[in-house]
């Protein structure tokens, strides 16, 4: 054992674990006061369903030995329970509990995503039945095919294995997953009562401090998110950490530039935003890019994600908070930037078409790309489709208009209403 990657994937897999409560503000934040606390539930709720599940099958069924050596889906009896991951292997650089909590937060935020895009219509039972469902079909058989190595006597996933794809923390298998399923997700809904109207006068987010407290949280946790997919304390985690905050900060500039041309105007909600456009494209990519090239990459991320949110008013889709426009979006925009962008002085050791690599590793890119959003939009839309003709995904129209949070809660996020009265001013 390597007692300082240890300690590097404990602390990653904590800061990971951060970003739970930033995705649960950076969303809370941008929804109307009526529904921030069903925001959060949904965060919260997708996360503990998805936690059980990765302990009963979830972990076995992605890095399990693949059935049949297809490359399709891990053997979900190899670890069933968890079985055998608390032994202490000699041979292993990082414990095995400590790689399989710290893949329980990427399939649990993978999910809590999606939710963002379906706010304020959704019933909760059925977010939650169709978040257990759509783990189990969806982002296990995606996470084997990206995430799992082929080892000694082990088969892993088609795409990282025989396709050769470079996903270095889960472009494909976590944005471009969840983009594609929320996409789907939007058109078995429908649009929010009243969407186009609050369109046009412009969509306000309730809390932007909120929004802003959020993306500085999800922020930082992705340090470990991206970092800690190097599985070891070294040079390598050090590149991709140096290439995550660089990449940030350029994203966030490239969208202020956008809505600058655009609208006239820099916002804190497209600061926010744009910082997170760019932790999205860098996520596959921070291994396999240079500095500068995480420069370019997080620039092109931010304005190709700000323009990319505009497209729901022309296409007249409801997604509530741009999950589409930026995490699928920015993940195909990250993932296909490899293909060009890559250095084999970075970690993974590859060059793209910029650097003399010729064509080859952008076919690769695009194949495991948008494998990905087929598979996840289709079978997502067939999830979504079969639920709503059973129990009903929609809220009836009175709660949405109502707000779910006193609906669906009982609760409400501000009690203004027993707030003690202010004092009466001084006179003389």
């Amino acid at each position: 054992m390597d007692t300082g990657s240890t300690a590097w994937m404990l602390a990653s897999t904590a800061l990971v674990c951060l970003m739970v409560p930033g995705l649960a503000l950076f969303y809370g934040g941008m929804v109307a006061a009526k529904s921030v606390l069903n925001m959060i539930m949904m965060t919260f709720g997708a996360v503990a369903l998805v936690g059980c599940i990765w302990v009963v099958y979830g972990y076995s069924a992605s890095f399990g030995d693949s059935i049949g050596g297809a490359g399709i889906l891990g053997d979900v009896t190899e670890y069933f329970g968890l079985s055998g991951v608390m032994k202490d292997d000699p041979k292993a650089v990082i414990p095995l509990s400590v790689f399989a909590a710290f893949q329980a937060l990427f399939a649990a935020l993978t999910a809590a995503l999606i939710c963002g895009a379906i706010s304020d219509r959704i019933k909760f039972g059925a977010w939650m039945v169709f978040t257990g469902i759509w783990v189990t079909l969806v982002y296990l058989p995606v996470a084997h095919w990206v995430f799992a190595f082929d080892g000694e006597n082990v088969v892993g996933g088609w795409i990282v294995n025989k396709l050769g794809a470079i996903d270095f923390a889960g472009g494909t298998a976590v944005h471009i997953n969840s983009g594609a399923a929320a996409l789907a997700m939007i058109l078995v809904l429908g649009k929010r009562i009243g969407w186009e109207k609050s369109a046009k006068n412009g969509e306000r987010p309730h809390n932007l401090p909120l929004v802003m407290l959020g993306a500085g949280l999800l922020w930082f946790g992705w340090f470990g998110f991206n970092g800690g997919s190097a599985l070891t304390s070294s040079n390598a985690a050090s590149v991709v950490v140096l290439n995550t905050f660089t990449a940030t900060c350029s994203a966030m500039l490239g969208w202020l530039l956008v809505e600058k041309l655009r609208d006239g105007h820099p916002t804190s909600l497209g600061a926010a935003s744009g910082a997170i456009a760019g932790l999205v494209a860098i996520t596959p990519s921070c291994g396999a890019v240079s500095p500068l090239g995480a420069l370019a990459l997080g620039a092109i991320g931010g304005a190709v994600c700000a323009l990319a949110v505009g497209l729901k008013y022309k296409f007249g889709y409801d997604d509530s908070l741009d999950v589409v426009g930026i995490h699928l979006v920015g993940g195909l925009t990250g993932t296909l930037l490899v293909g060009i962008l890559a250095t084999s002085e970075a970690p993974n050791g590859v060059d793209g078409l910029l650097y003399g690599g010729g064509l080859s590793l952008l076919g690769k890119q695009a194949v495991g790309a948008f494998a990905v959003l087929a598979y996840s939009f289709v079978v997502t839309w067939v999830i979504a489709k079969a639920l709503d003709k059973t129990m009903g995904l929609r809220v009836r129209p009175e709660v949405e208009q109502g707000g779910v949070d006193a609906h669906l809660h009982k609760e409400s996020a501000y009690d203004l209403a027993h707030a003690p009265a202010s004092e009466p001013a001084a006179v003389g």
